[in-house]
């Protein structure tokens, strides 16, 4: 018998609960505008259409809405996004976190055709949680992306 998860939600405090979250956030379609940091917050949000692997395993090719949270986020930085293009597709190919001077560190956004979000943070916080609604996959493409700017 098949369990069905309708919707997934998982928190990380360490680089190995974040590969749990990266690996079910791979291939994340989202638009340019659907990165926010919320400086007074130190919050950092990546919304977006989450391919469910859980349920590619039981034969469905669907997406769900999802956000991607990350707090005490001290400085945000990024290469190959380009600020005038809201509404750029992007796909994120996978989210990791280096320590620097324990518990601080730097979690990476990478996306395809090499874009990357870098995240300066006090410690690891990141959480992961479906919003809905579920769709049928559609293709998410890539995008070159060329320029380097600071939120």
């Amino acid at each position: 018998m098949t369990q069905t998860i309708d919707k997934l939600k998982l928190i990380a405090l360490d680089r190995e609960g974040l590969g749990v979250i990266s690996a079910q956030a791979q291939d994340t379609c989202l638009r340019r505008a659907d990165l926010r940091w919320l400086p007074g917050q130190k919050r950092f949000l990546v919304s977006g259409m989450r391919y469910d692997w859980v349920g590619a395993e039981e034969g469905r090719a669907e997406r769900i809405g999802s956000v991607l949270r990350f707090d005490r986020v001290l400085k945000v930085s990024h290469l190959g996004l380009d600020e005038g293009d809201e509404s750029r597709v992007l796909n994120l190919l996978a989210v990791t976190f280096e320590m620097t001077d324990p518990p601080s560190g730097m979690v990476l956004l990478a996306f395809a055709d090499g874009a990357v979000v870098r995240l300066e943070v006090e410690c690891l916080e990141a959480e992961l949680v479906d919003i809905g609604p579920r769709r049928p996959a559609q293709e998410c493409p890539g995008h070159a992306l060329t320029s380097a700017e600071s939120f």
